[in-house]
């Protein structure tokens, strides 16, 4: 095992969790407002005149996954020292979750070629049409609530294994498993959408301050060293 990496790799893991912070920001920016729920005439004119920001949406979101399956590859190899079989089960969940992000990403771009005049797209009627495109986005937000649940385990799992590793403050562990608990609650959306925005500030903060700590302070070598001879 190379124990020289921890105190740059680190830091490398926080500009990988950085840009996964500003891309998936930015993705959402571009998309705010295109959809206007339950109205699908609305979002079907919205989607055809500002087609670029659309994909430019469509496309930040693949970046960030990629981001992420970066970050998840990082912690991995971070978090060996502390468990080998938990950091793997982590990552295991992480990864699920960013293949159902991916996977839904289809739903989004679905919509583009619903409404984009082809010719054996004629049979339809222009409502069924913008009704079909609207469907394909709820189809994307219901497979979103799916992959939020995986990476509410991961976080949990995340973050127990901060609390168990001596290189981080354990309150990151704590931030973390809590938010969770608050992506957890995507396994009933209802409950979710009661619970938000709070859920959502919950697990933004969290993440954002294991972000800015490994950015700014790293771990602490040393004791990495140490929990890694011990394992």
């Amino acid at each position: 095992m190379n124990q020289g990496w921890p105190g740059p790799r680190a830091r490398i893991t926080g500009v990988v969790y950085l840009l996964y912070f500003l891309t998936a920001v930015i993705g959402e920016f571009f998309l705010r407002g295109l959809v206007v729920d339950g109205d699908a005439a609305a979002t079907a004119n919205n989607i055809l005149a500002h087609q670029p920001l659309f994909r430019l949406g469509f496309a930040t979101g693949l970046i960030a996954t990629a981001c992420y399956i970066a970050v998840t590859a990082l912690f991995y190899d971070l978090f060996k020292p502390v468990s080998r079989s938990l950091s793997l089960l982590a990552a295991f969940f992480s990864l699920v979750g960013c293949a159902i992000l991916a996977f839904a990403s289809l739903f989004q771009l679905a919509p583009l070629v619903v409404l984009g005049g082809s010719q054996y797209l004629s049979v339809f009627k222009e409502e069924q049409l913008r009704a079909l495109a609207l469907m394909f986005l709820e189809l994307n937000t219901q497979a979103n609530n799916i992959c939020v649940v995986f990476f509410g385990v991961y976080c949990l799992l995340l973050g127990y294994l901060i609390f168990r590793s001596v290189f981080l403050p354990r309150i990151l562990g704590v931030g973390m498993a809590l938010a969770g608990l608050g992506w957890l609650t995507f396994l009933s959306p209802p409950l979710a959408n009661h619970l938000s925005p709070y859920n959502l500030v919950l697990g933004f903060l969290a993440e954002l301050s294991l972000m800015l700590w490994l950015l700014v302070m790293g771990v602490n070598v040393q004791r990495w060293k140490e929990q890694a001879n011990a394992a």
